[in-house]
């Protein structure tokens, strides 16, 4: 991967520290749904990582962060994403990640297409070296009032570096008394190397979504 410890840690830190240069998150905390022209919508989130392997499960991350999104037009948004990721029981510096792209509508409120580019700084990072890809489909399902299931499918592709592209997935609930204002969104993950290097990583997030209302 892009980044070496400086000491020789065990394989799941090793996985992490990779985690750490990967320039957008790996989390969702999103739906298939738009926010729409002129409105706005602002996710504050967390998200705790663990790493499988060898049997063996052992958390190594915290994320906090927050996201923004608007409507551009009725088929596309914009979003933005920042997060400050950090090792648990290590002394390795933490590293803020920076991503953004466009939000496709493929169908209304049940099928999006979500593009961010991104990449990370801070620490021992080479920034350029961190450059991200990272298409993702989400897929929305209604399971009652007030909430809604999500699951999503993603790549991750380096921009800038020779490590092995990955795999992951996302399931995820919208969860509110009114879902044109606020949301909760609890969500679990993972992520992997389909050539099976590396272990898997897996998260479990939670955000809270506060909409603007109507611009019309």
């Amino acid at each position: 991967m892009t980044t070496q410890p400086t000491s020789a840690p065990s394989a799941p830190i090793s996985v992490a520290l990779a985690l750490l240069s990967s320039a957008c998150a790996f989390s969702d905390l999103q739906s298939a749904r738009l926010v729409g022209p002129g409105r706005f919508e602002v996710t504050p989130g967390y998200s705790s990582t663990s790493v499988s392997e060898d049997g063996e499960t052992e958390k190594v991350q915290n994320r906090f962060g927050i996201q923004a999104a608007t409507g551009l037009a009725p088929h596309l948004d914009w979003r933005l994403r920042y997060e400050y990721a950090s090792l648990t029981n290590s002394q390795e510096p933490g590293v803020s990640i920076l991503g953004t792209g466009p939000k496709f509508r493929l169908v209304e409120d049940r099928v999006a297409l979500h593009i961010p580019v991104g990449f990370a700084f801070g620490g021992d990072l080479e920034s350029s070296e961190t450059w991200q890809l990272q298409p993702t489909l989400l897929f929305t399902l209604p399971i009652g009032d007030g909430a809604e299931i999500t699951t999503s499918g993603r790549g991750v592709i380096w921009l800038n570096s020779d490590a092995e592209s990955l795999l992951g997935a996302n399931l995820g609930l919208r969860l509110s008394s009114d879902l044109d204002r606020w949301v909760v969104r609890p969500e679990i993950g993972f992520l992997k190397d389909p050539g099976g290097q590396g272990g898997t990583l897996w998260q479990w997030s939670v955000g809270f979504s506060i909409l603007s209302s109507s611009g019309n």
